[in-house]
Order: structure tokens, then sequence, then C-alpha cells
């Protein structure tokens, strides 16, 4: 009953010490806390691992035009628009737009992209007054992108990770060229419609 007891207090003694032991070897460990965004050693988007899932960023020049990730987005957030040509079988993009508002960052559009040209970036700062900023427009208006053939000799060869993003993004508070029917606006009125049918 003794030996049992004085065990028991040993044991509880030990674990103490064990956890404690953890704690304290934080004293002699330099600190990895990032007084962001004051003071930053690099840009914190250049910190964040390849896995982190930030705003949504699309390569155009290895874009095959398939619609699979606009189909495939649950919400609507993307818009592509492709004109083919029946006479060259060639097709252009005219269209590609992200809303990075509506975005619920499930990463469902960048899973069955044949050639990765939808993934996420690790820029995830994205405040803004104007909400309608937040369409990303990766296709100007009136430009045509050509769609990208897929070879097994060359695989496509894109953009940097972010560099799309960047080029997209204009300055978030100044009032920017929206078609009517962007993504946000035609997912409300569908719903709108909708509902009035259902009425």
């Amino acid at each position: 009953m003794q030996s049992r007891f004085i065990r028991s207090v040993r044991d509880s003694a030990v674990s103490i010490f064990e956890g404690l032991a953890v704690t304290l070897s934080y004293l002699f460990r330099k600190p990895v806390t990032l007084q962001y965004p004051d003071r930053i050693p690099r840009p914190i988007p250049d910190l964040l691992p390849e896995t982190f899932r930030g705003i949504i960023e699309a390569d155009t020049a290895i874009c095959t035009g398939c619609l699979a990730c606009m189909k495939r987005c649950p919400i609507g957030v993307i818009r592509i628009e492709v004109e083919r040509n029946s006479e060259t079988k060639t097709g252009t993009i005219s269209r590609f737009d992200v809303d990075a508002g509506l975005c619920m960052v499930c990463g469902l559009c960048t899973e069955v992209c044949p050639t990765g040209a939808i993934r996420h970036c690790t820029e995830f700062e994205g405040s803004t007054s104007q909400l309608i900023n937040l369409v990303l427009h990766y296709v100007r208006p009136g430009d045509k992108v050509p769609v990208c053939r897929l070879s097994k000799d060359s695989p496509p060869q894109g953009l940097k990770r972010n560099e799309p993003y960047r080029r997209a993004r204009t300055a978030w508070d100044e009032p920017a060229p929206v078609p009517p029917d962007a993504a946000r606006g035609e997912v409300r009125w569908k719903r709108r419609r909708n509902k009035e049918a259902a009425e």
C-alpha cells in the first residue's frame, strides 16, 4: 500500500517536471514572433509555406479554357468566357474573373485544373472600402488570350506564384471598370430571379 502511494507520487512529480522542462526550454530558444506588419525581415507572402491558401490567382498563359474550375466552384466565384473558332479549331479567353470577396477558399477549383493555371497564391491582404474591387480581372476587358494546348513533349510554362495576382490587382480603393454582369452581380440576380419565380 505504501509502495503504491510512493510510486504514484513519484510518477506525478516526473510528469510535472517533464511538462515544465518543455516550457523552460523556450527560455533558451530564439523567439519566432513576427511583429506584423511593422517589423518583418521579408514580405509576409514570402514567409508563408507553399500549401498556404490565399487569394485565388489564374495564370492565363497556361489555361486550356476547359471551364472545369468554373463548373466545379459551388458558389459561382469564377467567370470565364472562351470564344472558339470552328475553322482554325483554336480558342481565346475573353474573360477570366475571380471574385476574391466571395471566395470561401475551398480549393475545389485548383484540384480539377489540368495545368495548374488556377491556384492559391500566398497573398491574403484584401481590405478595401470598395467591395467591387475584390473582383480580379485576369483578362482585361477587350483583350483576348489564346488558350494553351497541352503536349506530352513540353509541359506548359507559367508565371511565378503571386505574379498573375500582382498583375491583375489594381489599387483596392480606386474605382475599377467592372462589367455589369460581374460574378457577384450574376449570383445575386439569379437568386432574386429564382425567388420571384418561386413566388
